[in-house]
């Protein structure tokens, strides 16, 4: 039963990790390498925090077997309850391999930011980048390891010593693990109470749009001087100087118009040796390619993020406008020009939208806030005292020994899953919202650059070893917590016990999480928030004049944005009226007028040409002004030609006329009148 469980959630999971980097990664343009290395960390991250569960209830599982003294798998399964769990030899290569990926990806990190031109410059700069990065946590084992090797009670073994490399990785990851989760646990259920409250989350949504604008205009000007100093470098580089390859791969990376301009004020046909100019470094290249990945993606991004915010804004001031109507029909500023599908034909139908965001909606998020306020509340307490083992006094750990002594293995890997999700979804949703100025930050619809993805991936491979670690001490499965040799998981016996060091096992691993009690006071009365503030950075507050301020600028940039596709959407809906009405009779008139244009010219065409033939009888030579005038002939048009007939045509490229030229103020002007409407 476990294997069909194990292969369920590895499908699973890799679907949600495909969805996740789809969702904020290209395809498209990135490059095949940073996919995957993020694919691999957030698969294997997910991977191993919901096989946890099932890990958890084979230990189990098989301590009741050991102590029934059973000696087979039929005999082994009636400690299951009717849910016979299995071992979960695939749980150990999964932790394995998680750790190899830990240490590759800050190397494919560094490798995909660099603005090298080849390979072995990308690889150069990575290891150089990465010295410092791996020399902070060789210092941090040296450290360790002096302290076991200056106490004569502890014996170095190859067991301790992995312990020691895997507690100086997990040390940092814990420290963060209570920041994110401190954060995640008062954030999560305040943001869905905040969305039941639509006038609260149209203010918020005006402070963005202003905020939002201002980092666009900053964008656009970063991309003009980038822009610029690419010009003056592809000038005075020409085609035949060594570093003009350089110039031509950078010139890829730029917008369509920018390298259209560039292209025109270029002359390829110039030397370099004929002036004396200075030419930059392939040093200075390498820095200008990078400003110019970093200046594109930040540009593209913004503007994308604008429209997004201007939808978002324009529908919740629908539904403020809807939420007083007495019709109960929601009713769309912009109705979007598509055809409507099946599901909003007969499921998803006005009336049924109106209840939904009107009514629904805002009940549903805040039954939602409260029972998610209650989980944070046990898991806060549970924080506090899961290093108590005599009295119990972690809930999750009292669960779960309930479900052990009726061995209900079900109910175990439900409640261990429910659990481990709840804490995941805080700290990795903090992930996914946190921003560091423009160094990291993980923007949707295939908007997050090379290197934050990569930093996301870190991250999780940084905190999912301590998460699950503090999971098991949570319900009391770590040796360093019950302080009992009982048979361990899979996933203790490849990341160690902490016991090893006893400063750490016994003091930092047990009382530093209490700092989330303090950390969740600071979220919840926003102390972040009014300190960022205060240094100058523009946050959102409800007593700040200066977000009063910002609300109102947004207002009215949402305001002249609707002005602006309101008229395009008349101007569209005028045009489409006009053509609906006046497209018909045109074209019948055109066809008519062709095909009596069409019998003419044939008939006369005809008499042309016998009197021409006649003619020919006569006189075989001919005169030269006798045979410009059936030239002119041939070339004339009736007196009921009509041009819209022949204004899609292409002028004749023999002639180099155009056709029916001198009869075109003669066409009908109410076939005319309303083409520039």
């Amino acid at each position: 039963m476990s294997g069909a469980a194990l292969g369920i959630e590895i499908v699973v999971v890799f679907f949600l990790a495909l969805f996740l980097l789809h969702r904020y990664g290209d395809f498209k343009k990135q490059q095949r390498m940073v996919l995957f290395g993020t694919l691999l960390a957030w698969y294997l991250c997910f991977l191993i925090v919901f096989i946890l569960p099932l890990d958890v209830s084979t230990v189990m599982y098989k301590r009741c077997a050991t102590s029934r003294g059973a000696t087979s798998l039929m005999a082994s399964c009636q400690c299951s309850g009717g849910w016979c769990t299995g071992p979960l030899s695939a749980s150990r290569g999964q932790y394995e391999f998680s750790c190899v990926v830990r240490l590759l990806l800050p190397f494919m990190q560094s490798y995909a930011r660099s603005g090298g031109f080849s390979i072995t410059g990308k690889i150069k700069t990575a290891l150089i980048e990465n010295a410092i990065y791996y020399g902070t946590y060789l210092l941090i084992f040296g450290s360790l390891l002096i302290y076991v090797a200056v106490h004569p009670e502890l014996h170095l073994s190859w067991y301790g010593l992995q312990t020691i490399g895997i507690t100086a990785a997990n040390t940092w990851g814990l420290f963060l693990l209570v920041l994110l989760l401190g954060y995640g646990l008062v954030e999560i259920p305040r943001s869905y109470w905040n969305a039941s409250r639509h006038g609260h989350l149209l203010i918020k949504t005006y402070f963005k749009a202003s905020k939002l604008m201002t980092e666009k205009a900053d964008a656009e000007e970063n991309l003009e001087d980038v822009m610029e100093e690419v010009r003056k470098v592809s000038e005075s580089i020409k085609y035949n100087h060594p570093l003009r390859k350089y110039i031509d791969t950078i010139l890829r990376k730029c917008p369509l118009d920018y390298q259209e301009k560039m292209g025109r004020n270029m002359d390829d046909y110039e030397d370099f040796d004929d002036k004396q100019n200075t030419y930059p470094t392939e040093k200075s290249l390498v820095k200008l390619h990078k400003q110019v990945i970093y200046a594109v993606q930040r540009h593209n991004r913004t503007r994308v993020q604008w429209q997004i915010l201007l939808q978002q804004a324009i529908h919740l001031e629908d539904v403020a406008k809807n939420e007083t109507s007495s019709t109960h029909q929601f009713v769309h500023s912009f109705p979007s020009s598509e055809p409507a599908g099946w599901f909003s034909r007969y499921i998803y139908t006005p009336t049924v939208e109106w209840y939904w965001e009107c009514f629904l909606k805002r009940w549903f998020y805040r039954l939602l806030a409260i029972v998610l306020t209650l989980f944070s509340v046990v898991v806060v307490w549970s924080e506090c005292t899961f290093f108590s083992t005599r009295p119990v006094l972690s809930l999750f750990a009292i669960f779960i020994q309930l479900a052990e002594r009726d061995y209900n293995y079900l109910y175990i890997e439900m409640a261990c899953f429910i659990t481990i999700f709840f804490l995941c979804t805080c700290v990795y949703s903090t992930v996914f919202r946190i921003r560091v100025f423009n160094y990291y930050y993980l923007a949707s619809h295939h908007q997050t650059d090379a290197y934050s993805l990569q930093f996301s991936g870190m991250l999780f491979c940084r905190l999912t070893p301590p998460l699950c670690l503090n999971f098991l001490g949570l319900i009391h499965m770590d040796s360093t917590i019950s302080h009992q040799e009982k048979l361990q998981t899979a996933y203790t016996s490849i990341m160690g016990s902490m016991r090893v060091l006893s400063f750490i096992a016994n003091g930092f691993y047990i009382y530093y999480p209490m700092l989330i009690v303090i950390l969740c006071i600071a979220t919840y009365f926003s102390l972040g928030t009014r300190c960022l503030n205060l240094l100058g950075f523009q946050q959102f507050m409800d007593d700040s004049e200066m977000t009063s301020d910002l609300i109102d600028e947004g207002k009215e940039l949402i305001r002249r944005e609707k002005r602006k596709k309101q008229r395009i959407e008349d101007g569209e809906n005028r045009r489409r009226e006009w053509k609906e009405r006046y497209g018909n009779p045109r074209e019948d008139y055109a066809a008519r007028n062709r095909s009596s244009h069409e019998m003419k010219e044939t008939s006369y065409s005809d008499t042309v040409s016998s009197s021409n033939s006649r003619q020919a009888k006569y006189s075989r030579s001919g005169s030269r002004a006798e045979r410009d005038r059936i030239e002119l002939l041939h070339d004339a048009e009736p007196l009921d030609f009509n041009a819209d007939a022949l204004t899609d045509d292409p002028p004749d490229a023999e002639s180099g006329r155009h056709s029916g030229g001198r009869y075109l103020s003669m066409s009908s002007s109410r076939s005319r009148i309303f083409d520039d409407v």
